[in-house]
C-alpha cells in the first residue's frame, strides 16, 4: 500500500535537486534535437519550441528553477506571435494544467542550461506507462507525439542509462505520491483507448531492459527485436 506522504507542489529544494541529479543522462547518445529540428518551420527542436508544446513544473520545480537560474519565465501566453489573444490562451492552458504544477518558458534551446531542465524536459517524449493492474511496467511515449518527434520513431536509440534514469525518478514519485501514479494510470487508460480505437498495438521501453508491442485490449506483451518498431512523419 502506497502511503500518500505530501503533494509534489511541496517537495524541497534539496529533493528537486536529488531528481534532477539522478535523471540526467541523455535520451540517446546524438542530439536527437538536430534530427528533428529541420522539419519544425521555425528551426527549432519540436520538444524545445514553446509555440509548439508549453512546459509544466511542479511548483515546487519553479520555486528551485527561479532560485537557480535564469533560464526559465513563468509562461505569459505572448511568447509566440500567431496567438492573437494571450489571456484567453493562457487561462484556457491554465485550466487543463493540474493545481501543482505551473506553465513555464524557457530562453531557448540555443541558451540551455542542461542541469536546469524541468523534469518534463527530461522525461519527454515519455511518460511512466501503468498497466490496468496498476504495476508500473515501463515508458511509453506521448501519441501525439509520433508525427515529429525523432526520438518516437528510433526508440532503439533510447540509452539504457536513460531508461534507468526514468524508471529509478518515477518509482521515487510514485512510492511518495499515490495521485501522481494515480494520474498516470489515468493516461495510460487513455493511451490504451487510443490505439484500441485505432486498432493498433502501442510500444513499451521495458523496466525489465527489453521492448516490446502492446496490445490495447489485452495488453499482452510480445518481444520486438532489436527496437524494431514502425517510424512516423517525416522519419518514414
Amino acid at each position: 500500500m502506497r502511503k500518500v506522504l505530501r503533494s509534489p507542489a511541496n517537495l524541497g529544494l534539496q529533493d528537486i535537486r536529488a531528481l534532477y541529479d539522478s535523471f540526467d543522462s541523455p535520451i540517446a547518445a546524438l542530439d536527437c534535437g538536430k534530427k528533428c529540428a529541420p522539419h519544425n518551420p521555425t528551426g527549432k527542436p519540436f520538444c524545445c519550441d514553446t509555440c509548439h508544446a508549453v512546459p509544466a513544473a511542479y511548483t515546487s520545480e519553479w520555486a528551485y528553477l527561479e532560485l537557480s537560474t535564469n533560464l526559465w519565465h513563468a509562461w505569459r501566453g505572448d511568447e509566440c506571435a500567431d496567438v492573437t489573444d494571450p489571456a484567453a490562451e493562457r487561462a484556457r492552458l491554465q485550466a487543463e494544467t493540474p493545481e501543482s504544477m505551473v506553465l513555464l518558458a524557457c530562453l531557448g534551446h540555443q541558451h540551455c542550461q542542461r542541469p536546469f531542465r524541468a523534469l518534463s524536459c527530461r522525461q519527454f517524449p515519455f511518460f511512466p506507462y501503468v498497466s490496468s493492474d496498476y504495476r508500473f511496467l515501463g515508458l511509453a511515449y506521448e501519441w501525439t507525439a509520433e508525427p515529429f518527434c525523432w526520438v518516437v520513431s528510433h526508440l532503439d536509440q533510447v540509452t539504457p542509462a536513460y531508461r534507468a534514469g526514468f524508471i529509478a525518478t518515477f518509482d521515487r514519485l510514485f512510492a511518495l505520491f499515490q495521485d501522481e501514479f494515480d494520474n498516470y494510470a489515468e493516461h495510460s487508460t487513455q493511451l490504451r483507448e487510443h490505439y484500441a480505437a485505432a486498432g493498433k498495438r502501442f510500444a513499451l521501453l521495458h523496466r525489465n531492459g527489453r521492448d516490446y508491442l502492446v496490445s490495447p485490449v489485452s495488453e499482452r506483451l510480445v518481444r520486438v527485436e532489436g527496437g524494431r518498431f514502425r517510424k512516423f512523419g517525416f522519419y518514414k
